[in-house]
């Protein structure tokens, strides 16, 4: 691919998002039903693949101290307005949620998984007023619709297929990267194209200081900044008021903040709110201490964001391998950029973060994300730090091979194919609790 075509890429997939992703992708979708119907619905039909239906089930809606589907339906049907894509709920109000849990009630959706969706990713929204009905459906990524039918169009309805879409991620290496590719882009692109990069590790700041201000999630991030602030003895003598600690602390605080429902805004990464936070956060917050340069900055939330995305070529959007590891990975290479690492030095960084974390399950998205995070991001720092000394784990240990890309695929084979009798257990285990 050529620079403009990965620049593309990038700003295609490092996106503006409110809200956990695949709850939020469901309230797309039902509103984009309801402005073909052309007025609000007395009836609400949803089918999920498994994939969608596990990472919202359990998560925080914006704004409403709610969580779940049905919420996040119900606003989609009343106050969502597709054009603003993972922004969808921007207009909701205190009035309006209200409203919206009015209706929940007297208009109760019909969620179904879709056990044999043609995606993992596969929302389809039918929505009715009287005799009247709209139909929209959203697969492969987020935001992007292949059918839609208003009462006046066929049942089919238009299909937006591939040739409209952009170069993105649909579980296979179809854009033709490498690892080498990321990193000479990163280096060679002109940071001017890059300043979006750095306005979205600042946004995800700003919601991890939202989340230090009041009590989300399992507060883990809280915790940690009030360690670096005012710390007791004991806790300082536990954490350490460090760059390492402040670190962890803003990641998963602005984890905590969105998994909780808090209304902020997000830089996502691959269709991700939390894989965007995890691999600029922590990139940004060393460069920041360090007094690296504004090209160094720039140059390593590329590599960062790049690398997830290249990561997430082969593993697909959603998977029971949990994103963390990914951004994690994506940091980790940044980090180690930062610290005066070259390409060698970044693929050792790999190395380390996949011969160590590799295994770490999605279980949905909840609070206790945050503390997936945690683990990912800690990972990257001692992946990195490993590296510039030279040590890292070769082929010799488990599925880490000579090569890195090939290290890489072996990752994403465990997470797109090996796991998928897990991905099945999981749900299976979410859905029949005692």
């Amino acid at each position: 691919m050529t620079n403009a075509q990965l620049l593309h890429l990038l700003r295609s997939e490092v996106i503006p998002a409110i809200g956990c992703t695949e709850p939020i992708a469901v309230a797309l979708c039902v509103a984009r039903a309801k402005e073909l119907l052309g007025c609000e619905p007395d009836a609400i039909t949803v089918y999920l693949s498994k994939n969608v239906y596990k990472n919202a089930l359990a998560v925080g809606i914006p704004n409403t101290g709610m969580t779940g589907l049905p919420i996040a339906i119900a606003l989609g049907a009343t106050v969502g307005k597709s054009e603003y894509m993972l922004e969808v709920l921007r207009d909701a109000t205190p009035e309006t949620v209200a409203y919206a849990k009015d209706y929940m009630l007297r208009v109760p959706a019909q969620i179904h998984i879709n056990y044999e969706a043609p995606s993992i990713l596969y929302i389809h929204a039918e929505v009715r007023k009287g005799d009247q009905t709209a139909q929209a459906t959203i697969m492969d990524e987020h935001t992007h619709f292949v059918t839609e039918a208003s009462p006046k169009s066929s049942p089919k309805g238009k299909d937006f297929n591939s040739e409209e879409k952009h170069p993105s991620i649909q579980g296979g290496a179809g854009v033709g990267l490498s690892l080498r590719r990321v990193y000479d882009f990163a280096m060679e692109v002109d940071i001017h194209d890059l300043t979006f990069l750095k306005e979205g590790a600042e946004m995800n700041t700003a919601a991890a200081e939202t989340s230090f201000a009041d009590q989300y999630g399992h507060g883990l991030g809280r915790l940690l900044r009030a360690n670096t602030l005012t710390a007791t003895p004991e806790m300082e003598k536990l954490f350490g008021n460090t760059l390492f600690t402040k670190i962890i602390s803003y990641t998963c605080g602005a984890c905590d903040a969105r998994m909780s429902g808090a209304m902020v805004q997000v830089m996502s990464n691959s269709g991700s709110g939390n894989q965007g936070i995890s691999c600029s956060i922590p990139v940004y917050l060393y460069a920041k201490e360090n007094n690296c340069t504004e090209e160094q900055t720039l140059r390593a939330l590329a590599l960062s964001n790049l690398t997830v995305i290249y990561i997430k070529q082969s593993l697909g959007r959603l998977s029971a391998l949990c994103g963390c590891v990914v951004a994690a990975t994506g940091s980790a290479a940044g980090i180690t950029y930062l610290m005066g690492g070259n390409y060698e030095e970044i693929t050792y960084a790999i190395k380390n973060m996949i011969a160590n974390i590799s295994g770490m399950i999605c279980d949905g998205a909840k609070p206790g994300c945050a503390l997936k995070v945690t683990s990912g991001v800690a990972t990257a720092i001692f992946s990195a730090y490993l590296a510039m000394q030279h040590s890292y784990a070769d082929s010799t240990e488990g599925i880490v091979e000579d090569d890195i890309d090939r290290t890489i695929r072996n990752l994403t084979r465990i997470g797109h194919d090996g796991m998928k009798v897990t991905d099945d257990l999981i749900l299976d285990i979410m859905t029949h609790k005692q």
